[in-house]
């Protein structure tokens, strides 16, 4: 059976999201060794780690724009290329300001990636598929976090710490070829033919650039973000100080990201599910998402079982549970919402006031567990969900003719 183009282009796109994950995990894995080897302090290593998260932030909003301007094509295939080789320099580097500015390339090039998998995604799918081609697409971020340890000290064991980033900056070559074969292969997307569905599609497609709608989605993310941020940077720290939880419980937080790559593929099936049995887009998207946000409110308990690392980790995997449905539908919204020359640079400004949002949050949390304790950021970790689902409700709606269509699949 002969598979349609545009599902072999979304296997490649998770694939992109997976060694974007991946890619960023390798020096945190190999830190211990990396900072004795240049007798870096914590603070020395909080400034390499800062140079990735202020390019990222950067580049998240500009790879969205040069990804517009180029196309998916070039626009990702080079976003791809350029942490490709940053991830290689790591293995040359001989300093600390070296290292900071391989983790400045290497956000710059990951910026580009999320961006450019919602572009794709919108226009190499229909809208009674983009919703779950989104999930496959950006469920590789749950599998490249899932990864990242394990393979990482199996390479480190092999190849040492220089060798295990040689490594990763290979498997980035691969795609990439991979990639630009593909297009060469399948030429333009599925959408960009004659066929009756495309044409259906471009009539349906909104045409004019919503503010509004982008100050929603930008503002949701200020609010939803620094929970992902906190989950990936903070829980490790907690289980260890609030739980006496062991290196092997620890272990077990690659539970909650295996949680949300479950249910980023399931939240696509299911407004995907709603749109095919007659329910609009935009409500089969926000119904997904209500639901979403109730889930997460699970996180706001943590701290009724401080000690119990299992309840904790059950508790931190429902938030994540919930956070794979909800940013499945929320990049599914993008896709749908605006016009095609335009998602990636929608996803790229709502991801750098996300990341903000992760910069600001990540110091307050650091502030509020020193002078007080994990208690009120758990609280708020379960309240940030719901308070974007209001934002989503207040700012994204049907709006005239070529602004968003309700339309039936």
């Amino acid at each position: 059976m002969r598979i349609p183009p545009r599902w072999l282009l979304c296997l490649l796109l998770f694939g992109a999201t997976t060694l974007c994950f991946l890619d960023r995990q390798v020096l945190s894995v190999l830190s211990p060794e990396i900072c004795q080897e240049f007798q870096m302090t914590e603070q020395d290593y909080s400034y390499v780690t800062n140079g990735f998260l202020i390019s990222y932030a950067l580049m998240f909003f500009l790879g969205g724009v040069l990804i517009d301007l180029l196309g998916t094509r070039w626009g990702l295939g080079i976003s791809v290329l350029i942490w490709t080789i940053a991830s290689a320099l790591h293995a040359v580097i001989r300093t600390p300001f070296q290292m900071g500015a391989a983790r400045f390339l290497l956000g710059a090039g990951e910026g580009g990636c999320f961006p450019g998998a919602a572009k794709a995604a919108a226009e190499w799918f229909p809208q009674k598929e983009r919703a779950l081609a989104t999930g496959i697409a950006i469920g590789g971020a749950s599998l490249g976090g899932l990864i990242a340890p394990p393979l990482t000290l199996y390479l480190h064991g092999y190849f040492g710490w220089r060798g295990a980033f040689v490594a990763t900056g290979l498997f980035g070559l691969a795609w990439c070829l991979l990639w630009f074969a593909f297009y060469h292969w399948a030429g333009r997307p599925t959408l960009e033919t004659t066929s009756p569905e495309a044409k259906k599609e471009a009539e349906e497609s909104p045409q004019t650039f919503s503010w509004r709608a982008v100050l929603g989605l930008s503002l949701g993310r200020f609010l939803f973000d620094p929970v992902f941020y906190f989950y990936m940077f903070w829980i490790p720290k907690y289980l260890k100080q609030d739980c006496g939880a062991t290196p092997e419980i620890i272990a077990l937080t690659g539970i909650p990201f295996l949680a949300m790559g479950v249910t980023n593929i399931i939240g696509g099936v299911a407004s995907d599910f709603l749109v095919r049995r007659g329910v609009p887009v935009l409500s089969a998207r926000k119904w997904v998402m209500m639901a979403a946000a109730g889930i997460t409110l699970a996180s706001a308990f943590v701290p009724l079982f401080k000690g119990n690392a299992y309840v904790a980790i059950f508790l931190m995997s429902m938030l994540m549970f919930g956070h794979g449905f909800w940013i499945t539908n929320f990049v599914a919204i993008v896709s749908d919402h605006f016009p095609k020359n335009r998602v990636a640079t929608v996803m790229g400004i709502s991801g750098l006031v996300g990341t903000i949002g992760g910069l600001l949050g990540n110091t307050a949390i650091g502030w509020v567990a020193d002078n007080v304790s994990f208690v009120p950021v758990w609280i708020v970790s379960g309240l940030l969900y719901p308070a974007a689902f209001g934002v989503i409700l207040l700012t994204i709606r049907k709006g005239r003719k070529g602004t968003y269509h309700e339309n039936r699949a």
